[in-house]
This record gives structure tokens, sequence and C-alpha cells, in this order.
């Protein structure tokens, strides 16, 4: 099989396509023939050297796909060879072959073509554990997303639109603003040109955002604990801008709030098969329903996987970036 390699680190022309030997499926697992795969920030970074697989991952990078299953390994029950699935990856997406446990498989939703599949399984299962498993968004909270028009932002608007939550956004421009708010955004805040925790406050009457969903880390920390409410939560689940910050207890204990620092990729198995479960009861037949829709920017060959990573590092991109084999 091909698969986008990684002989060294550094940009994006580091990627290299070439012959790898083919994945096998293990005890529970399954072989999908790989349609198509998404770019996330995690891919990136492990490019850089920053995010190394974990133990026993594939090597290669993609952290969600769509495809066929084309072979099962042993134990595998409940999917057939030929099933069209979307999975969530620890890695290995960048290929024309991925090995998947079978509790990190789900369903094409009906309604979307196989391509469109692969731009769920990451963000989904990510906004799904972090917004309202851990942090328990609840229906008239007020959730402050950044950076809403990326692929986690553009579903985390939909998703807690439809719960029922007020949900305000950062974004770098007034065209991602005007996106953002089509999704549903009741307010884009433009983080060049305005300060977003007095945004937040001027429109919570001072009170200031029950959940905040972060992808920046250490440069937003203090900020986010701000912003937040009394008995608000803070879920980082990304560090674009660093990975140590300095937190004020004080302020925090005053307010009661609690900060989570998660990531997907290295969780034991039976704790993403339990989130991949909980994204088929609650969120796809959201999706099936048309209420929630993956926003997708681009589609590139498999073979372009370096302008598709020039593509996301530029952030002009609104949604997720596809790679189709």
């Amino acid at each position: 099989m091909r698969a986008i390699t990684l002989p060294s680190y550094g940009d994006a022309d580091v990627l290299v396509l070439a012959d790898v030997p083919d994945a096998v499926a293990g005890p529970g697992e399954v072989v999908v023939d790989v349609v198509a795969t998404a770019v996330n920030r995690a891919d990136v970074m492990q490019r850089r050297g920053f995010y190394a697989p974990p133990p026993g991952g594939s090597p290669y990078p993609g952290l969600e796909c769509s495809g066929r299953i084309a072979a099962l390994g042993e134990g595998v029950t409940g999917w057939s060879l030929g099933d069209e699935v979307c999975a969530l990856l620890a890695g290995g997406g960048y290929a024309e072959k991925v090995a998947v446990p079978v509790g990190q498989l789900l369903p094409v939703p009906a309604g979307l073509t196989l391509v469109q599949a692969a731009a769920l399984p990451e963000v989904v299962c990510t906004v799904w554990s972090n917004v309202f498993q851990i942090a328990r968004l609840q229906p008239g909270e007020v959730l402050l997303v950044h950076g809403g028009t990326s692929g986690i932002g553009t579903m985390a608007v939909q998703l807690a639109k439809r719960h029922g939550a007020r949900v305000l956004v950062t974004v770098g421009s007034a065209e991602k603003a005007g996106r953002a708010e089509e999704l549903g955004a009741e307010r884009a805040i433009r983080y060049r040109d305005e300060d977003f925790v007095a945004v937040v406050r001027e429109l919570t009457d001072g009170r200031g955002a029950d959940v905040v969903l972060d992808n920046m880390g250490a440069a937003y920390l203090a900020r986010n604990v701000e912003v937040l409410a009394p008995g608000g939560r803070l879920a980082v689940i990304g560090l674009q801008g660093g990975t140590k910050g300095e937190l004020d207890l004080g302020l925090m204990l005053s307010k009661r709030t609690s900060v989570h620092a998660t990531s997907l990729r290295a969780r034991p198995l039976e704790e993403k098969a339990a989130i991949v479960a909980a994204v088929r009861e609650h969120v796809w037949p959201a999706v099936e329903a048309g209420e929630v829709r993956p926003v997708i920017d681009q589609e590139l060959p498999l073979e372009r996987a370096a302008d598709a990573h020039r593509a996301l590092e530029e952030s002009l991109h609104v949604g997720k970036i596809l790679l189709t084999t």
C-alpha cells in the first residue's frame, strides 16, 4: 500500500508518499480500505516532531478516515466485508489501508457521502467528550469556542446550538465571523481587534462563559480563567499557544472553576470505544436528520498532503481539509 511517511521532521516538504507494508488486522481489529482522511493540527505537530504516536500505533499521520472494510481480525463481530465506515484512529489515516480497533468504527451516516464522512470522527469525538461529557454543557449555558471556524469549532457551534446553549466564538477575520454566525454562533469575536474577555462579559451581563473550549493552551490560560463564570469549566484540547502557563488559584477558588486538559489519541481503547458509542447514540441521529453537518473546506489527493498541511497552517480555511486516496 501507499502511505504518507515521515523520514524526518520539519516543514511540510518532509511528508513523503511511499510504498509500505500493507496494514494487517490484529485480534479485535478490521482493515479499512481508505477512501478519505482528514488533516488535523495534531498531524502538523507530529510532522514537526512534537506529537509521537502512542506505543504500538501507526507511524503514519492521520487521526480519522472513511472507507470500506477489507479484512476482519479474529473475534470481530457486527461488521462485514464491504461495509462503509468511518473511524477514529490513533494514526495511520494518511494511507491506502489502515487497521482499526472495532470499537472505533462508525457507520457512514445516511445522507453523507463516503468522502464527507471522513470529516466527522475526530472532531465529533473531541467535541462530545470535552464539551458534553467532561464540561457537562447544559441548555441555556454559554459556551465560548476558540477557533470557531476550525473543524472542531464548526462542529462545536452546531452541537452546542442544537443542545440549547448560547455559543460565542473567537475568529481571525470578518469572513470567518460571518461563517461562524451562519452556523449558529450568537457572536463571533475577532480576536485581532477585540478583547474576548470584555466582549463575553458584555454579552452575559458580566457573568462570563460557563464552558470554554480552548485550542491555544498557555497563551490563553489566564484569560480563559478570567472569562469563566462562577462554576465555569475550561477544557483545553490544544497547545498552539504553548504548553506552560500560570493559573490564578485564588480566582479559581473564588469562582469555583475547573480546568481540564485532555487528548483523545492516547486514551485506552476502552475509553475511545465508549466515546465512539456515545457519539453514535447521541450525535449520529442529528447528522442523519441534517441538523448537524461536517463543514469541508477543500479536498486534495493524498499525494498533495504537503499542500494540505500548508493550507491548514495558513489558517485561511473554514472547517475540514480532506485527503482522498
